[in-house]
């Protein structure tokens, strides 16, 4: 490293750091070392000055690995460092208002309007209705249920941790067939009631974030080996099979979620017999499903695409059938290469679920939009809607970060 390389890296720094302490200062402490000066320079001197450190800083090589990854990123040009320092000081300015309001001056003592007289976040409104965010309108006396539900099911999911030669061989079928029927009856029948001396509770009073979980669990372990099966369709040499697989897939993308489940609602009760009843919830859970299926398709067809035509002859020089192939050869492999595909497929659904309010299901959007018309809390939206988006943000970041997870682990050389 050169000396003139030492020099610039040293002043750029310093220059860079005054900069962000500046802002920092005067964001937290309301210090300003340069109001001696004109407004404007006042203001645009933290800029200019931290634009020149990351000038003096840039460079293709220094050694320096943390730098050298600075300048390859975000410190490419004059434009990407006047940009970067701008989303710096950005967020800096908005920490101390946004942890005013969210932390220092909120209220969330107290169990109604009145204990909210701050000029922060009124807490209480979520801790009032936390429960029907939760459970929705389920009767309170009856909430171990759901949670009883919940737990077998989970434990029932974690069956396939147990490592054993014997066991291992019929997990597919356990995953694709068993568990989802019978975690189905489990949350039906458990929560619903009306059996084994159980309080019946109609699907109508289900809802919070409860439901949210129950829509999405089912919809995910139905579409998905559906998906599948659209996906070899629609890559099938008999043409009957492929172009029903094309129609299917087609229709059921060009049609908004949220018109299938009107139609779902609405529409599909009135061509069935006077004495065949089928509850809403399970028609809207078999709209999404297959609805999502479409998509679904989509994305493993991808996978099945990308395998080399090598890999077909190989199984087939075997002398394995059409479906010990697909399930032993071809399949495993797709997957592997669109396991990021797969998880957007399931993020999405997950965040599609709030549109189930317009059939009367309030899931936890459905129930933040009840409870932001009710007369003793109006004008607490935004503490709801900030809850809400951090419960999303932890489902989707835990469903992302598995996903990052299984895509390290089968990651397979090409």
């Amino acid at each position: 490293m050169t000396q003139k390389l030492k020099t610039n890296i040293y002043l750029g720094s310093i220059l860079f750091l005054i900069s962000i302490i500046d802002v920092s200062l005067n964001s937290f402490y309301k210090i300003n070392f340069t109001n001696f000066l004109p407004d404007t320079i006042s203001f645009l001197l933290p800029l200019i000055l931290g634009t020149i450190g990351l000038y003096l800083i840039r460079y293709d090589y220094t050694g320096i690995k943390r730098l050298d990854s600075l300048n390859k990123n975000v410190n490419t040009s004059n434009f990407n460092a006047l940009l970067t320092l701008l989303i710096i000081f950005i967020i800096i300015k908005s920490i101390p208002p946004s942890m005013s309001w969210m932390i220092l001056d909120a209220n969330i003592s107290g169990d109604s309007r009145d204990a909210c007289t701050g000029t922060g976040a009124c807490w209480t409104y979520i801790k009032v209705w936390f429960k029907r965010f939760m459970y929705g309108m389920y009767p309170n006396e009856l909430h171990w249920r759901i949670n009883i539900a919940f737990i077998l099911v989970i434990a029932l999911g974690l069956i396939g941790l147990i490592k054993t030669e014997k066991l291992k061989k019929y997990l597919p079928l356990y995953y694709v067939v068993i568990y989802p029927i019978i975690a189905f009856l489990i949350i039906y029948y458990l929560i619903s009631g009306g059996a084994f001396g159980l309080e019946w509770v109609e699907t109508g009073a289900w809802g919070g974030l409860s439901l949210t979980f129950i829509v999405s669990f089912f919809c995910l372990i139905f579409c998905f080996p559906l998906g599948m099966i659209l996906a070899l369709g629609r890559r099938s040499t008999l043409p009957v099979i492929r172009y029903i697989s094309i129609g299917y897939i087609e229709f059921w993308r060009g049609v908004p979620l949220i018109t299938v489940l009107f139609m779902s609602s609405v529409m599909f009760p009135m061509f069935l017999p006077e004495d065949f009843f089928m509850d809403k919830l399970v028609r809207v859970i078999i709209a999404i499903t297959l609805f999502e299926a479409a998509y679904c398709a989509e994305v493993i067809r991808g996978g099945l695409q990308s395998l080399p035509r090598g890999q077909y002859d190989a199984a087939k020089s075997l002398g394995m059938g059409y479906w010990k192939m697909q399930t032993f050869v071809i399949l495993p492999q797709a997957l592997k290469l669109v396991i990021p595909g797969i998880a957007n497929t399931f993020l999405a659904l997950v965040k599609d679920t709030p549109l189930i309010f317009v059939v009367g299901l309030a899931e936890l959007a459905g129930m933040l939009a009840l409870a932001k018309t009710n007369p003793e809390w109006l004008g607490f939206a935004m503490e709801g809607y900030i809850f809400a988006s951090i419960i999303f943000w932890i489902i989707c970041y835990a469903m992302s970060k598995y996903s990052y997870n299984l895509e390290a682990k089968y990651k397979t050389e090409r």
